[in-house]
């Protein structure tokens, strides 16, 4: 589902009439009192065999206070400019508005793409109003009905293309992850280039200095920052060559995400959003750096929000920002080392680099880091020495027995990489206990140099090959039966 479309328009127009229908259920409420969509709401929309994001807005109001109605805008203008789509309704039994006209005008400047729907179109009284739709010149409207599922057919042709332009772009951002290997432990992983530069998300908590960071890397004042936390509202992805001392570069997109906090905190509708829209960016990042704040490092959401980029599979770096102004650097360190082993053992041996946003003092430890992370991620193992290791972890610790069956591994292998996959061949292998995995796991970051990195092992059962299995009783019962007739 790469498409996401939002259904903007004034109130009670019938957009969360047409949101319901495209998602299949009552998800959004719907009365003939306008303003009753106040919040954004996500659905996965169908429409033939088109599957994309759709997303309910509050109605279009001329309001730019701090007012609810201002409030309430102020979100849907943060909706028009995340999706790819922007499907404006007019009801087209009262004709054209003002307030219509004014965001057709909003739409033209803002939105990527915009289709202009004239809702409530059934029958000869929505003729008129059609009609009139053309004046916002923002093409030839689609007739529809949300109530009574008209004009779905013209919607699909025109969210056909669109859709498919959209899937091509998330295929190009997208990053190859599990890049499956052949036995000799070959695959095409792709090299860093203009074309194809490493994709990096800048991922923490609100008011941790990420777009400051960000600025300082790029070298001028891209981004928006200030002492409030939450002014970045979007994952915006900005371009660059980050400049080594050699005086080579390394072609980067870095991601500047909103920050996230405790889901309990997440009160407001438009914060939900921006926290949705960083954990997409972690999925476009082959990258993920973690900035912590040295004045309140490693709370429950930094560890949420490692833990995540873990589980995607991407590479992890931890950087601890504000260290300009920190006192006991020495203990500090030391301190945050220890809480990093103690509270993220699934990242072990992940880089640690403390830096300044402001002063830019650690920028090229950072650099360093993202690159060596790339790099294990990418790490590869020739099966030889895989099966030599294993022999030798198993000499040191063999596995349990369970039920007094001692579980035999056989073989080892790298079935991938983009993060680091490994396949062993085993009996028993849904009997055996996390904690030998773990032993495994560990002792391949430590031998092969893959630390911080995730790791996916794979336990897989093995039938005995033997083709004469089975058959030596066959033919001793034939024996048996051709003596006891010659007798």
């Amino acid at each position: 589902m790469s498409l996401t479309l939002a259904i903007v328009g004034r109130p009670n127009v019938g957009k969360s009439t047409l949101f319901n229908r495209l998602v299949g259920k009552r998800l959004a409420l719907v009365d003939d009192q306008p303003g009753v969509t106040r919040d954004l709401r996500e659905g996965e929309g169908r429409l033939g065999d088109l599957r994309f994001t759709v997303i309910d807005t509050a109605g279009l109001e001329d309001a730019t206070d701090d007012s609810l109605q201002g409030r309430m805008r102020r979100l849907t203008e943060r909706a028009v400019d995340m999706a790819d789509v922007c499907l404006f309704m007019i009801d087209a039994r009262s004709g054209l508005t003002p307030t219509d006209e004014m965001f057709a005008e909003i739409l033209r400047k803002r939105a990527k793409h915009v289709i202009l729907a004239a809702n409530k179109a059934e029958g000869s009284a929505a003729d008129a109003g059609v009609l009139e739709a053309y004046n916002l010149g923002l093409g030839e409207p689609v007739r529809l009905s949300g109530e009574h599922g008209e004009g779905m057919t013209d919607l699909y042709a025109q969210l056909m293309p669109l859709a498919d332009a959209a899937a091509e772009t998330a295929q190009d951002d997208t990053p190859e992850t599990d890049i499956e290997l052949d036995e000799d432990g070959e695959g095409d992983a792709p090299l860093i280039s203009d074309a194809k530069p490493l994709q990096v998300a800048v991922v923490g908590r609100p008011n941790a200095g990420k777009s400051t960071l960000i600025n300082k890397i790029i070298g001028e004042d891209r981004l928006l920052t200030g002492p409030e936390a939450g002014i970045t509202r979007d994952a915006i992805s900005l371009r660059v060559d980050w400049a080594d001392p050699d005086g080579g570069s390394t072609p980067m997109r870095i991601f500047d995400t909103a920050g996230m906090r405790k889901k309990a905190k997440v009160q407001e509708k438009l914060e939900k959003l921006s926290v949705s829209d960083g954990l997409r960016a972690v999925k476009f990042a082959e990258v993920v750096v973690v900035l912590l704040d040295a004045a309140i490092p490693f709370e429950q959401q930094d560890l949420r929000i490692a833990d995540l980029a873990e589980r995607e599979g991407r590479a992890v770096v931890v950087a601890v920002n504000k260290w300009d102004v920190e006192d006991n650097k020495q203990e500090k360190l030391r301190d945050l080392k220890e809480s990093f082993e103690r509270l993220l053992p699934q990242l072990r041996g992940a880089p640690l680099i403390t830096v300044s946003a402001k002063t830019g003092r650690g920028l090229e430890r950072l650099r360093a880091a993202i690159l060596r992370a790339h790099d294990v991620w990418n790490r590869r193992v020739p099966t030889a020495a895989l099966n030599r290791w294993l022999t030798a972890m198993l000499e040191q610790h063999p596995p349990p027995a369970p039920q007094g069956r001692r579980i035999k591994l056989r073989y080892m292998t790298q079935a991938k990489t983009r993060p680091p996959g490994f396949v062993v061949m085993c009996s028993h292998p849904d009997k055996m206990p996390e904690s030998y995995s773990r032993y495994l796991v560990n002792g391949l970051r430590e031998d092969f140099d893959m630390p911080g990195t995730p790791i996916r092992l794979t336990l897989r059962g093995q039938g005995d090959k033997n083709p004469y299995k089975g058959r030596r009783k066959k033919n001793a019962g034939a024996l048996a039966k051709h003596l006891k007739g010659r007798a």
